[in-house]
């Protein structure tokens, strides 16, 4: 009896025809129960113009044929063929296969799945066959996208001969040889924003520092009277309460680093503003310095930042009769340096580098914002100039792409904006609708750059920068209510986004990186 073992890939494409010649033996049938529409020998069967994989009792038969079928997909049907060594599934209508087709078939040295339809293969579906010399992949319709990307490596891997792997698209991969390529040049993850935690309290802003290699956040919290400090645990893998600064109606915490000390401004609408120090001995906070009380009558914002080395930190006032007011480090503590923008009821800070320069922006409710220069001479704030045209900014925050500057500008009703700077001006670029926004923040993770738009009213919106349009797209939605801030915090290895709530918990946001090639 002819046996059909073929040692080249030209003879083993002929097993299909040797086998169904030996079928005129029926003294060397074996007793199994043959499938309607196939011809079984003892070895060998092969099945012509099916629908579905038959359902074949386990036997020692090395060679399955399924041809010129309508086969559309198979699940795990070949577990009980442990001694197959040539599978041929071919000219049927398959587009993809589960992704544990093959298990189990470690004998088996053959395999084509020339000439149908296929688009994508699941990541390892060949990961069982150890003893694979040659596969057929002719005639697909291959996608050479994420999908592709595993059998691409697996490629480059294999010691198996392997047919030409043509792309029929993306249209850039279109007749290209996958078996060729290094890389699919598309982009081939994705990312999300998973609830980790959440902190059963409200609050207004969220600031972070690092302090011995460990990471700490500060969160104000007006309604429970306090500024939390949290710390990142390396065991439980979330935030712990580390240190509990209490106060009255505390509506800001911002931590500053100065020469190995910790420091902690603490901004309240009564009882005045202070600063806390860290102490290593008692592991905690404690009061350090008192803010003047007469600079700061309603204080809604701090900004802190070095200028040529040295320490300054800013908070802007909203009072009626508001000094928004600058304030210096000289080695024994903070103390007032400037007097800013006085009755203008100031509602934000932020400080960023133009052209080489210092400089900072006040935003407030009875102006368009403002731009402050530093001038070394005197060693303070000059003012420069306004933005025109942006009434009702409550918040005006600074982002870099690829070197170019940008604002993002909040409004509470209206669009919020998106300005570039360019030939010695800003220029808006980009209007998003605004519905009770009180927050326009970015924040990048991996070279990804987003906008998160607050809005008390219905759901916060996460926008995506494109590179190509160099604009911002819709991402994701999210559910906080009346959000006030959106705070990037880094572990090192794992990315969050605190996202404070003035009405509900304050929530925390993990950043998690999606492998679409999956």
């Amino acid at each position: 009896m002819l046996q059909p073992v073929p040692r080249m890939w030209s003879l083993w494409r002929c097993v299909p025809l040797l086998v169904f010649c030996c079928l005129c033996q029926p003294a060397h049938l074996k007793k199994i129960r043959c499938p309607s529409t196939c011809s079984c020998s003892k070895e060998s069967i092969i099945c012509v113009g099916g629908s579905s994989v038959p359902r074949i009792s386990p036997n020692d038969i090395n060679s399955l044929s399924l041809v010129n079928g309508t086969l559309s997909n198979y699940y795990d049907a070949f577990s009980g063929l442990p001694h197959l060594e040539y599978l041929f599934i071919e000219n049927n209508q398959l587009e993809t296969a589960s992704k544990y087709a093959f298990r189990g078939l470690r004998d088996l040295t053959h395999l084509s799945l020339a000439n149908n339809k296929i688009k994508s293969l699941p990541r390892d579906l060949f990961i069982d066959l150890e003893s694979l010399i040659e596969l057929d992949l002719r005639g697909n319709a291959l996608e050479c996208d994420c999908r592709a990307k595993w059998l691409m490596a697996w490629l480059k891997s294999t010691n198996s001969t392997v047919s030409d792997v043509l792309c029929a698209g993306p249209e850039p991969m279109k007749g290209k040889r996958l078996n060729d390529m290094t890389s699919l040049h598309n982009e081939c993850t994705s990312t999300d924003f998973t609830l980790h935690q959440s902190v059963a309290s409200e609050s207004l802003s969220v600031d972070t520092f690092s302090y011995k290699n460990d990471v700490y956040v500060a969160i104000a919290a007006p309604n429970s009277e306090s500024c939390m400090v949290m710390q990142w645990d390396h065991i439980e893998m979330n935030f712990r309460t580390y240190d509990n600064i209490t106060g009255q109606s505390i509506v800001g915490c911002k931590a500053v680093v100065v020469q190995s000390l910790v420091f902690v401004i603490v901004a309240q609408l009564f009882g005045g503003s202070h600063i806390y120090q860290f102490d290593d001995d008692q592991s905690r906070f404690n009061k350090f310095q008192d803010i003047e009380v007469s600079k700061i009558s309603k204080p809604n914002d701090i900004e802190t930042f070095q200028i040529a080395g040295d320490w300054y930190f800013v908070i802007a006032d909203s009072s009626k009769a508001g000094l928004s007011t600058l304030y210096k480090w000289n080695d024994k503590g903070f103390y007032s340096h400037q007097s800013l923008h006085e009755w203008f009821r100031d509602t934000d800070a932020e400080f960023l580098e133009v052209d080489g320069k210092a400089h900072l922006l006040l935003a407030s409710r009875s102006q368009v914002p403002v731009i402050y220069q530093w001038n070394r001479g005197s060693q303070k704030f000059i003012q420069q100039g306004e933005i025109p045209n942006m009434e009702d900014v409550v918040v005006v925050k600074h982002f870099r792409v690829k070197e170019e500057l940008y604002l993002a500008m909040t409004r509470y009703i209206g669009d919020s904006k998106v300005l570039r700077w360019s030939a010695k001006q800003f220029v808006e670029i980009q209007a998003l609708p605004s519905r009770g926004s009180m927050i326009l923040q970015p924040f990048f993770f991996k070279e990804r750059h987003y906008l998160a738009l607050g809005s008390d009213y219905t759901f916060s919106q996460i926008y995506l920068w494109d590179p190509q349009e160099k604009l911002f797209q819709r991402f994701k939605e999210v559910y906080i209510q009346a959000p006030r801030s959106f705070t990037l915090v880094s572990t090192g290895r794992r990315d969050f986004i605190f996202a404070s709530s003035f009405k509900g918990n304050t929530q925390i946001f993990e950043h998690i990186i999606i492998d679409l090639s999956l």
